[in-house]
């Protein structure tokens, strides 16, 4: 805790002083351009990966980077969804998946998980990625960023603006060892 709180104290020192006008400016208006789905895990920070400000991304953290496929019942992810495509109009929608993910790793080889029952649970959104890529961490990471586009769009929000044209899905993979995305959403050359 004591890095926690030695870091408000630097950027309360460093940081904040120099984004002043960015903050105030904050202060009355919330227009982030991309929603940004990813993994909870530490070492995946959208901001940092992306570059971007405080501000410039809706950020929603789930593990494995997972996004239930629409249901009538209200849950946090379904309403952040809604609330980035229709109250705050994003442009833009990434799933971003990443190497070394814990979640895919515990399914990709069938790791016992009868001690986190609601992990377990929860993992049962990557089971269409899953069977197509059974045994490989790598491959599964990719098919269950797609897997998880695919959930996406059936949430009546995000398919009302497809249809329109109003936002664009997006899926990336972050190395962590190497710090590259791929996009696997980017028209190949051919």
């Amino acid at each position: 805790m004591q890095d926690l709180t030695e870091g408000v104290t630097r950027f309360q020192r460093d940081v904040f002083p120099a984004k002043a006008d960015l903050f105030a400016a904050l202060a009355t208006r919330h227009t982030p351009h991309t929603l940004f789905i990813g993994c909870s895990d530490a070492r995946v920070v959208p901001e940092l990966i992306t570059g971007t400000e405080p501000g410039d991304l809706f950020v929603v953290r789930t593990a494995g980077n997972l996004v239930p496929a629409y249901a009538p019942e209200a849950d946090g992810i379904a309403a952040s969804i809604e609330y980035a495509v229709t109250a705050l109009g994003v442009e833009d929608i990434v799933v971003c998946g990443h190497s070394a993910c814990g979640a895919m790793t515990a399914l990709a080889e069938n790791h016992d998980l009868s001690g986190a029952p609601a992990v377990a649970t929860w993992l049962r959104h990557a089971n269409v990625a899953r069977t197509s890529a059974a045994g490989d961490v790598s491959a599964l990471v990719r098919q269950n960023v797609l897997a998880q586009l695919a959930n996406l769009a059936t949430h009546p929000s995000v398919a009302n603006a497809l249809a329109r044209g109003k936002t664009t899905l997006h899926g990336w993979v972050f190395d962590i060892p190497t710090g590259r995305v791929q996009d696997l959403t980017a028209p190949q050359a051919a």
